[in-house]
């Protein structure tokens, strides 16, 4: 319990990252630097409770950094060049043969969002779904809100280990963080996390129809009433049952979730940042900025493009400093481009958009054999792109790699890495270029080192 105890306190204090808290909602927690889990499982406050939820989003957010970098590097959508740390190129390129093993370079309890991260953010799910529970001054209809925003963000957070380790199989039952359960399987964590998801749409539901009763950060505009989170929970839900093979029930999910086929493109719920005491947008890099660490577009990204695609105008910036430059075992990796989306140092990430939830439909319908279908969605993305109706063939296995390509494009280096997955979904990771860095293509990780002692990164 001390353990749990002292990761509590740096959950709660973690909110104060997302909102300049007025001072006096700290009163109503007996110590806010380090409260026991009793201060808020019996009849917490309002304020506690929404103290928890914005620590959760807090949480929620913390994989972002890692994952970009590291699944989009493992993916080839980008090379995170970094000259004072040579690792970030010949570890995460597996240049030389380097394979990952259970302390890889930048994996586990130091790893940012690879591990530790998520595992929190489902522990920080948790205590607010048992506080809410506990709370006198909520009715049933706010308990019911909150563990269905609870268990969305929760499934989501699931997803990311399951995808890290892949076959190896993660622990779904962390409930106890000093007696976690076995490992399952892959396919055994997607059912699990479906259940998850599934619980945290019917709770919303039973919320019924009105905001949201507690404050979100302007990352859910427009997403901030039960019934849009229902669709943010149904969003996330598709892109699960997509792993899952689960075609038809990727329809169903979409049809429940916020796609709109004639919306904007970059519709959906986001990762806010900010001047301190929040951060900043970490995959944010001034244009032209003279420096020896950067994010930089993956020349096969700038090699495969279709002329005129408004994407590669949009999201790769041409530098007219001087290249990106790092020496590596395997020659000189040079980046020409660096990513152009984010405005300011203060932008919003998404972290999942309408323009992925058209593409899930293209592959379901693919998948399908409804090949009518699958074209005029793929035809809603090719003219967003301004590059026309897909005019090629339409076999099951041409329009699934005209949606891979599109995807590649679409979703290019968002924090996910959803190349690196989607290769590896279609058995096509032998597709994804070495040629560039001399290096090797993963196809999962091993538990890491802190798995032996599960504590350790759960309570710290």
């Amino acid at each position: 319990m001390k353990k749990l105890n002292k990761y509590l306190g740096i959950a709660v204090m973690a909110s104060l990252s997302l909102f300049a808290c007025n001072p006096l909602e700290l009163d109503e927690i007996e110590d806010p630097n380090n409260p026991s889990v009793g201060s808020v499982s019996n009849n917490a406050t309002r304020e506690q409770i929404q103290f928890l939820l914005t620590g959760l989003e807090s949480r929620h957010r913390g994989y972002v950094t890692n994952i970009s970098q590291a699944w989009n590097t493992f993916g080839r959508e980008i090379w995170y060049l970094n000259a004072s740390d040579p690792r970030f190129q010949t570890d995460w390129l597996g240049q030389n043969g380097r394979t990952p093993d259970n302390a890889y370079f930048g994996f586990g309890v130091t790893g940012g969002g690879s591990w530790a991260s998520p595992y929190q953010a489902i522990k920080q799910a948790d205590v607010l779904i048992q506080a809410s529970l506990g709370a006198g001054t909520l009715s049933e209809a706010d308990r019911k809100a909150v563990a269905g925003f609870a268990k969305t963000i929760k499934g989501y957070q699931f997803m990311i280990p399951a995808n890290w380790v892949y076959q190896n199989g993660i622990r779904i039952d962390v409930a106890d963080p000093l007696n976690p359960g076995d490992f399952v399987s892959y396919e055994q964590a997607l059912d699990y996390i479906k259940t998850v998801l599934d619980e945290g749409d019917q709770d919303l539901s039973a919320a019924g129809s009105g905001n949201f009763p507690f404050r979100l950060t302007r990352g859910f505009d427009g997403f901030n009433t039960n019934v849009a989170l229902k669709q943010v929970n149904r969003a996330i839900a598709a892109r699960l049952n997509s792993y899952r093979k689960d075609w038809q029930g990727v329809l169903t999910a979409l049809d429940a979730s916020f796609m709109d086929l004639s919306g904007n493109l970059n519709s959906g719920p986001s990762h806010p940042y900010g001047a301190a005491p929040d951060i900043f947008n970490p995959l944010f890099y001034v244009r032209d900025a003279v420096v020896t660490t950067m994010i930089v577009v993956h020349p096969s990204m700038l090699d495969d493009a279709t002329p005129n695609d408004l994407r590669v105008a949009n999201k790769f910036y041409e530098r007219t400093a001087a290249p990106i430059t790092v020496s590596t075992d395997a020659g000189t990796l040079v980046g020409t481009h660096q990513d152009n989306r984010w405005a300011s140092n203060t932008a919003s990430i998404p972290f999942i958009r309408n323009e992925e939830l058209i593409l899930l439909k293209a592959e379901a319908h693919a998948n399908l054999g409804q090949t009518n279908e699958a074209v005029n969605a793929i035809n809603i993305i090719r003219n967003a792109a301004g590059i026309g109706n897909y005019t090629g063939a339409t076999t099951q296995e041409a329009l699934i790699n005209e949606i891979l390509y599109q995807r590649r494009y679409s979703l290019w280096a968002e924090p996910w890495g959803h190349r690196w997955i989607d290769a590896r979904r279609y058995n096509k990771l032998n597709e994804i270029p070495t040629s560039y860095d001399g290096g090797t293509i993963f196809n999962q990780f091993p538990h890491p080192q802190a798995e032996l002692n599960w504590d350790k990164y759960v309570g710290n």
